[in-house]
């Protein structure tokens, strides 16, 4: 592990200091863990023997690895080998007490990952696949056998989960063409169909499904959902060979997950609601909910084991993560240097044109207003919360105000307001954005000469459309790894954004080219006059090159002030050095044009 160095600055040792993944435990030998950690610069799988302690590193490769899951009988770990962060690649094997990678599913050509669930006898695997020329494929792989396809189509479908006594899959698919709201199949394993649950009703009604996991109980056909059907996410038991639907009713105000613990007695929930989070246990017999105690602030990942306590990660904006037992222990605590803390978040609350919009907002020391960075969440299905965050810590070490806005489209807020972007993509989000800029200002916190619009992904796409829509709101951007030309990226990104856009946009660029133009970055390019700063991934995957460069050449034409800045990698870096780079980079950019 890294050892203590005093003398790099704040921001960079919270990137530096060696943090740990929830750990995942095999379901029957729950000793035997698997985490992710940065402990030697880059992010890689580790297995952890929890009867003796001893930890070692499984991966090693030069953009990292995170994508990992272990046996049931804990002997074996997979895990996703892919080249340099392009997201294709094929599955391989190794076991748990160390040695050679093996192919683990010979057969199988490379694709994208759609899901995987392994069988508990150690010889059979349900495997996902997704590929421009295939679409989805979902294969039956054992030991000495040729994969055998069970599943085929043109859209988006994914391996949910495998029986406990791995007789029954659970498929999530989008075969109606909605890729925002899945229907669940489950089959046998010869693809033959024992049961359908569809609440998108063709389309119609826009209800989403997902698989959450069968009872881990032998011979047990019940299989907990999650649903949307009062406009939240929340958590169903569906017994799939009754058609028996237990709903659970928990009356939560925000978006509910759950697991099972592992006796198939209770579950446990996952409750999101305005930022932050809470765990619950509920007692499937008596129906009872029982708060499993946790700080305020964020869990991201939470397990139950078979001792009855509950594991989580935890953090919020002023703390680093931790990985917490209900024991009061910290459950994994890597040596060496610790990430210094930052600054609490304090909840915006902003009457928008679409209701009420959630911003969180961060001061640095002194009197504003201040110079305001406004980061913009990826995604678009994904929401800002009190967790603890390296690159907005950095801003506030440096003077900066951070504005995060949970703006249509985030997730925890219900379910139209996820699904409010369909057909005007991009631009509602801005109309957001907006708004909270306004109160920004208004309010005294933001510099209204000094205010930069930065983001990641989904993020950087909303930058550039922003800089190109509202060139006269803001002083910067920094746009990474961003769609930039949309209908490039249509044509060149993975199988399954393709049918995200076609989902969000109402078709191709073909069948709505309007809706394209209106939500591509490209189409205001000429309009910006901010300094932008962009990076991107060579291999990426999701907002592949090209269409960056398009853009870029068209700023260059004009002689727009900008820096490109393209790293060997996909979509984003698993190496702390690269991204700390990044963030220098983007420091320093700020720095020239700002002061």
């Amino acid at each position: 592990m890294t050892a203590e160095t005093p003398d790099f600055p704040d921001w960079e040792k919270r990137f530096r200091a060696p943090r740990v993944s929830l750990p995942d435990w095999a379901e029957d030998a729950p000793d035997r863990s698997l985490f992710v950690s940065n402990a030697t610069g880059t992010f890689e799988l580790y297995a952890w023997d929890r009867a003796t302690g001893e930890q070692r590193q499984v991966t090693d490769r030069p953009n990292g690895t995170t994508d990992g899951v272990l046996t049931p009988d804990g002997e074996s770990i997979w895990w996703f080998s892919d080249t340099d962060g392009d997201e294709f690649g094929v599955w391989l094997r190794q076991p748990f007490a160390g040695g050679s990678d093996e192919p683990a599913t010979p057969g199988l050509d490379p694709s994208y990952p759609a899901g995987l669930a392994l069988g508990r006898d150690g010889t059979t695997a349900v495997v996902g696949c997704s590929t421009d020329e295939d679409g989805s494929t979902i294969h039956i792989v054992r030991a000495g056998e040729e994969p055998a396809e069970i599943y085929r189509h043109r859209e988006s479908a994914g391996v949910g989960d495998l029986s406990y006594d791995g007789t029954l899959i659970a498929l999530e698919h989008t075969e109606h063409g909605d890729a925002m709201h899945s229907a669940l199949r489950v089959v046998r394993l010869d693809g033959s169909t024992v049961a359908d649950l569809d609440d998108t009703r063709g389309g119609i009604e826009e209800l989403g499904l997902e698989v959450l996991g069968f009872a881990p109980v032998d011979g047990d056909t019940r299989l907990l959902i999650g649903h949307q059907r009062r406009g939240r996410w929340e958590p169903m038991v569906w017994d799939v060979a009754s058609g028996e639907e237990l709903d659970l009713a928990l009356e939560l105000p925000g978006d509910v997950s759950a697991e099972w613990y592992p006796d198939g007695s209770a579950l446990l929930i996952a409750h999101s609601f305005e930022a932050r989070s809470e765990l619950f246990r509920y007692e499937l017999g008596t129906r009872e909910l029982i708060e499993v105690p946790t700080p305020k602030g964020s869990v991201s990942g939470a397990t139950a084991r078979p001792d009855g306590t509950v594991e989580y990660l935890w953090s919020s904006a002023a703390q680093p993560p931790q990985v917490r037992s209900t024991t009061g222990a910290v459950v994994l605590d890597p040596p060496g240097m610790k990430a210094p803390g930052s600054v609490p978040v304090e909840d915006a609350w902003v009457e928008g044109p679409g209701g009420r919009i959630h911003a969180l907002v961060q001061r640095p020391e002194g009197e504003g207003p201040f110079p305001t960075i406004f980061e913009i969440h990826g995604g678009p299905t994904w929401h800002d919360s009190d967790a603890f965050a390296a690159g907005p810590a950095a801003w506030l070490d440096h003077g900066y105000a951070v504005v995060r806005v949970n703006y249509r489209g985030s997730t925890g807020y219900g379910r139209q307001w996820t699904d409010a972007l369909k057909h005007r993509v991009g631009l509602i989000e801005l109309e957001d954005i907006a708004a909270v800029r306004e109160w920004a200002v208004s309010s005294g916190l933001a510099d209204p000469a000094k205010l930069v619009l930065s983001g990641g992904s989904w993020g950087g796409y909303l930058t550039l459309l922003g800089l190109g829509t509202q060139p006269e709101a803001w002083a910067l951007g920094l746009a990474a790894v961003p769609v930039a030309d949309y209908v490039t990226a249509y044509h060149d990104e993975m199988e399954a954004l393709k049918a995200m856009d076609r989902t969000l946009m109402g078709g191709t660029p073909e069948e709505v080219p309007e809706r394209f133009e209106a939500s591509s970055p490209l189409t205001y390019v000429d309009q910006v006059r901010a300094p932008v700063y962009i990076s991107a991934g060579v291999n990426d995957p999701r907002c592949p090159i090209r269409q960056v460069e398009n853009y870029v050449e068209r700023l260059a034409e004009r002689g727009a002030v900008h820096e490109v800045y393209r790293y060997d990698a996909g979509h984003g870096s698993l190496v702390v050095e690269e991204r700390i780079k990044q963030v220098r980079l983007e420091l320093e950019f700020v720095t020239r044009h700002l002061g």
